[in-house]
Formats: structure tokens, C-alpha cells, sequence
């Protein structure tokens, strides 16, 4: 079945999602409690991230509507957008988010706070449409992303390289972007000497161990999709050729075919849903990094069509394991560059 157009698919991923900003419960809400006076619910707690069953769910869910109203502005679905992100993102309701992360700093690194630095990158290509307004409400959460990705990065005498949500690399990368984005130049050097540190001597990545069972993101795709950041062209595929070793084009297809989800009501289960995903979107920008000349780019891009045909059905699945989080990896991978 072809791909249906990315806008013909927010038509369909878009009211759930907003659905679902909305939807307290169920919640699986991570509570580090040092006293009775650290309960609350999940609105009580996080004001603006109470939905979509988890903290960093809810940031891309956010994320994901800021996306389809910077890509689509007259999309049918516009004031439903304004009001979510006029009732989520305002100088109080943020204000609350930062004494919870004031309280716990640790909170939700990796992952979560990369995704709040997506959400700051994607509000910053918001021209106009009210997007000041959010973006502005939205920055002392974004800086306190950053400055809690350097001090992780900084300290960790070694990466972290699941497939789950403390996965190093995912998170450096999302990092590095909105480096870029937002000319944080001082930061950004320090993240790519700390994946240098981290990641330049691998070599032979054992692909024949991914994926675990619930993995959502690739090891070793996530290294190398970092790793095209932070090198030089000529560098990156020398790089690249020894971390995947010979015959990579033929290696990547065998063992890395696409996903099948076993469980989509089985939240870690229910994970494939989005493995294909990213690995579709870091294949691509991986074999965008690659010169014209050289055959692995064209591998890789046609694995990563391959990923994306066999999982974009997946990420529409109705069951809520799926829907509070699958979609924003669907948008992500249709419209990464």
C-alpha cells in the first residue's frame, strides 16, 4: 500500500492527539518522592505535560502539533491547535513545570528533555501565528533542557546505548540540533566532544544483537546518525566503514529488516511501533551524509523506505500504548531532513 500523504495522515493522527494532550488517565507517571508532599496527579504535578500518558510523550505531543501547523497553516484543525497550545504554553502553567524540574533536575534525562529542545527548535520555525507568544512562554524550559543535557553529557564516563529512553545518542543528537538551531555554538562544541569521546573509537557494531524486545530506537543507527553531526563528510564515512565493517549495504538488510510489532497493548511490546520509524529517519540521514559516489547512501535509503512502508500503518494503531506517543515518530520520520 503507498504511503498516503503526510497531510491526508494528520487528518488522522492529529485529533487523537490532541485527545490525548488532554487525557489524564491512564497515566504512567514517574514520581520520585522524598515526602508525602511530593504526591499530586498528573495535572497537579505537570500542568502542561500531563497527557499522552507520560511526561515526554506529552512534550512530543506538543511538538507534533507545532510541527503540522508550521507545515500545514490553513490545516482544519488550526483552532484546535491555538487553543492546546494557548492553554499549555503560558508564563504560569510553565512556571509550575519548572518548580518540578527545579525540585528534581534529573527529571527525564535523556530523553524527555531532548524532546523539549525539538519542541523549542520547531517553535523557533514558527513564524508568526502566534508563535512568539508560545515560544516565549517555552524558554526557561528550554534552557533548563540544555543546561541539563551538558551537565549529563559532561559526567557520564561512559554512553549509555540502549534502545530504550536513557539511550545516549538519540538524545545528544536531538541536542546538537537545536545547537544549531538556536546558535548555541559553545554548547554544541562541547557535545560533539563529548560524542567524540564517547563514540569515535567503535568499531564493529554488533548489529546481530539489535533489536531487544522493546526497543523503540536502534543503537547502533542512533551512534551513527550522531556521529554524522559531529564529523566532517570524509570523516564520517571513514568512520562509518569501520563501524559497520564490510559489506555494511549488505549487512544493514540482513540484519536489520524491518520490525514486527507482537503487542500493541503491551506498552514495551508495543515499542516496534516506533523502532521502524526511527530507524527509518536515521538511515536517511545517514545515507544523506554519504557522498553521491557511494553505494552505502543508496542502501541506506532504500532501507530507510523500507522501514518507513513497513511501519507508518503501525504508528496509526488505535490502541493508547500506541497512540500517545507513535505518532509524533510517524511525523518525524515523513518530514526529517
Amino acid at each position: 500500500m503507498d504511503i498516503p500523504s503526510t497531510y491526508d495522515l494528520s487528518l488522522r493522527f492529529l485529533p487523537v492527539t490532541l485527545a490525548n494532550l488532554a487525557r489524564e488517565y491512564p497515566n504512567g507517571l514517574a514520581l520520585r518522592l522524598r515526602s508525602e508532599a511530593d504526591l499530586g496527579t498528573p495535572r497537579q504535578l505537570h500542568p502542561a505535560f500531563f497527557g499522552c500518558y507520560d511526561w515526554h510523550s506529552a512534550v512530543h505531543g506538543y511538538w507534533q502539533i507545532v510541527r503540522a501547523l508550521r507545515l500545514f497553516p490553513a490545516h482544519p484543525l488550526r483552532p484546535a491547535i491555538h487553543a492546546a497550545l494557548d492553554v499549555a504554553f503560558t508564563p504560569e502553567v510553565i512556571a509550575a513545570e519548572m518548580a518540578y524540574l527545579s525540585t528534581f533536575p534529573s527529571f527525564e534525562v535523556p530523553y524527555g528533555m531532548a524532546w523539549v529542545l525539538k519542541l523549542g527548535e520547531e517553535l523557533r520555525g514558527l513564524a508568526g501565528d502566534g508563535g512568539a507568544g508560545w515560544r516565549s512562554a517555552v524558554v526557561p524550559l528550554e534552557a533548563h533542557a540544555a543546561a541539563a543535557l551538558d551537565r549529563y553529557a559532561a559526567r557520564l564516563p561512559l554512553p549509555v546505548r540502549t534502545g530504550m529512553h536513557n539511550q545516549t545518542a538519540f538524545a545528544l543528537g536531538f541536542a546538537l540540533d537545536w545547537c544549531a538551531a538556536a546558535g548555541e555554538t559553545s554548547l554544541g562544541d562541547r557535545l560533539r566532544a563529548s560524542s567524540r569521546r564517547f563514540y569515535l573509537a567503535d568499531r564493529g557494531a554488533p548489529l546481530a544483537w539489535e533489536p531487544s524486545a522493546a526497543d523503540f530506537v536502534s543503537p547502533a543507527l542512533a551512534e551513527a546518525d550522531l556521529m554524522r553531526r559531529v564529523l566532517e563528510p570524509a570523516a564520517f564515512a571513514g568512520w562509518l566503514d569501520d563501524f559497520l565493517g564490510p559489506d555494511a549495504a549488505q549487512t544493514l538488510a540482513v540484519r536489520l529488516p524491518p520490525a514486527r510489532v507482537a503487542d500493541y497493548a503491551d506498552g514495551q511490546l508495543a515499542h516496534f511501533c516506533g523502532l521502524n520509524l526511527s530507524r527509518a529517519w536515521m538511515l536517511r540521514g545517514i545515507g544523506q551524509a554519504l557522498s553521491e559516489s557511494n553505494p552505502l547512501g543508496s542502501a541506506c535509503a532504500a532501507l530507510a523506505q523500507a522501514h518507513l512502508e513497513a511501519g507508518w500503518q503501525d504508528a496509526l494503531h488505535e490502541d493508547y500504548m500506541v497512540s500517545h506517543w507513535a505518532p509524533s515518530f510517524l511525523l518525524y520520520a515523513l518530514t526529517a531532513q
